[in-house]
């Protein structure tokens, strides 16, 4: 059988049993094994298949994952997460659509110490949602920050995607941690200028001023000593990275410790809330593991049968300049992005995808990043996008899909141009990375 007819029936499959709503892990688990015994040979391909799934796992470069996701938990359910919205709300005063920069803030503070994007845009939706609605925000004004900061978690570590995508891809898993650094923080600031410039050309869209109670006796104390220690654990993972002091999974370590013992510093630290946290970086970290298991060995039969390289080799003899290559990867990926979750998108391209760049000789890391961002934007755009529906999970009744859908529509606009500030510009992504 040809390469182009064995990647022609791989993705068929998997295209057609993704649509049966199995979980991704299965899905790649039934087309592995079938595979398997096919291309690698009967009973002893099956024996290579669970092989190589056990090495695939049994990395110490994953570890990051379970560990970035425990700082979000811990954040998330003892509470810290509350007292920082309220610490900064206490302090932004007299700014146009201010409960909506109060939740581009907070967010971004959130991205900084927290490896769940749902767990952002679920708490973010549940806690100011309400209170921007009953104060008359105009809904999608209200809603939009929420789904936008939910996605720039991706790129601002600790985010357990990009320890995915490096994992899958071979790409430094350090390098897309600090390199995400800088856009992340730029597209923060990209929403909140558009959140305030529309706000104020538009006072109708949300209320001049808004106290939100009896004001705070130090508002700029409280901050101090509620927000800048979690602002702390971020820059004990980023410095204790780029300093070479410790690797990417040290790093997840320091961080994990740092947020635990400031939840036990601030008394918040009570088992309910530690088991709450346990279970549910359990459950997520156990759900990428199995895709890890699932991806590994999918691309193994890609690789052996040669679609792999039969792929690549036509698309180098078609002699396409590199750029109009790179900006065809990236479409294909946006446009996956309206049918099929991330790490569904990540098993299906990366196969191709990498040895192609590398035959191309592009900045990997720097990819890497418009590859998140291309996630980012999968994430917010109908269909499928995972935190339209989060967010339609949280929100008050009356909130309808098609509001949240173009709530988002706008963020999704402003992802677009930091990816090509970054297309143009690679030098936002590549200083910073060390060599």
């Amino acid at each position: 059988m040809s390469w182009g007819s064995i990647l022609a029936l791989m993705f068929a499959s998997k295209v057609g049993l993704l649509l049966t709503a199995l979980p991704v892990a299965f899905v790649f688990f039934i087309i592995n094994i079938v595979g398997s015994y096919l291309i690698f040979g009967g009973f002893p391909g099956l024996e290579q298949m669970v092989r190589n799934e056990q090495l695939s796992v049994a990395q110490f470069s994953l570890v990051p994952i379970p560990l970035f996701v425990l700082m979000g938990e811990v954040l998330f359910h003892t509470g810290l997460a509350m007292k920082s919205i309220d610490a900064v709300e206490a302090v932004i005063r007299r700014v146009p659509g201010r409960l909506a920069v109060v939740t581009l803030v907070a967010g971004t503070i959130f991205s900084a110490i927290s490896g769940s994007t749902i767990a952002t845009t679920a708490m973010l939706g549940s806690l100011l949602l309400p209170q921007m609605l009953q104060r008359n925000y105009e809904p999608r004004t209200a809603m939009g920050p929420i789904l936008a900061i939910g996605g720039v978690d991706i790129l601002i570590p600790p985010s357990g995607l990009a320890v995915l995508l490096g994992s899958l891809a071979g790409i430094s898993i350090s390098g897309l941690l600090i390199g995400g650094i800088v856009p992340g923080l730029i597209l923060a600031a990209l929403f909140i200028g558009y959140v305030v410039l529309r706000c104020w050309l538009n006072p109708a869209l949300a209320p001049a001023y808004e106290d939100s109670g009896a004001p705070v006796a130090h508002p700029w104390l409280n901050l101090l000593l509620t927000v800048v220690p979690l602002i702390g654990v971020f820059g004990i993972v980023v410095v204790s990275m780029t300093s070479g002091w410790a690797t990417p999974t040290e790093s997840s370590a320091l961080g994990a410790l740092a947020t635990v013992l400031l939840a036990a510093c601030y008394g918040q630290l009570k088992w309910p809330s530690l088991r709450k946290a346990l279970m549910g970086t359990a459950v997520i970290s156990g759900s990428l593991l199995f895709i890890i298991v699932g991806a590994t060995t999918f691309a193994q039969l890609l690789s052996f049968s040669g679609a792999t390289a039969g792929l690549v080799a036509m698309i180098e003899s078609a002699g396409l300049p590199h750029v109009i290559v790179l900006i065809g990867m990236l479409a294909i990926l946006m446009i996956l992005g309206f049918f099929i979750d991330q790490t569904s998108i990540m098993m299906i391209t990366l196969p191709f995808y990498m040895p192609l760049l590398r035959t191309m000789g592009v900045d990997l890391v720097w990819f890497g990043i418009l590859y998140l961002l291309c996630m980012q934007i999968g994430l917010l755009t109908p269909p499928f996008g995972l935190l339209l529906f989060v967010l339609k999970g949280v929100a008050p009744p009356g909130i309808t899909v098609g509001q949240i859908y173009r709530a988002a529509i706008p963020y999704v606009w402003l992802t677009i141009l930091m990816m090509a500030l970054i297309f143009v510009m690679p030098w936002m992504v590549t200083a910073f990375v060390p060599n």
